[in-house]
């Protein structure tokens, strides 16, 4: 007899999230404050928080128009320069893996 238990407990939860709390399928919209909490942040950068992480850029963010206007390569090197990640998009694929985990309960 193979031990499934904690598949058989993955799967409940999963269901529980489709059944209503939270669904995981489909492309979802998730703020960047719920992605680059103040734990994923100081761990992975040398800043406190996302507000830090972006304040102390070169670049001047007073809203969601100017952060899309930086260049996409410019954000890169920050990143890499600042983070554990090679690019944003790497950050933010690590984000959102541990943003599903803490829905899950893991």
């Amino acid at each position: 007899m193979s031990n499934t238990k904690g598949f058989d407990e993955l799967q409940k939860k999963l269901k529980g999230m489709a059944g209503g709390e939270r669904e995981l399928e489909g492309e979802q919209n998730i703020s960047i404050p719920d992605l680059l909490t103040e734990d994923f942040v100081s761990e992975h950068t040398k800043f406190r928080d996302a507000q830090q992480l972006f304040d102390e850029s070169v670049f001047e963010i007073n809203s969601a128009e100017d952060f899309k206007a930086i260049p996409d390569v410019d954000w890169d090197k920050y990143i890499a320069q600042i983070s554990d990640f090679e690019s944003w998009s790497e950050m933010l694929k690590a984000a959102t893996a541990e943003y599903v985990k803490r829905e899950m309960g893991l």
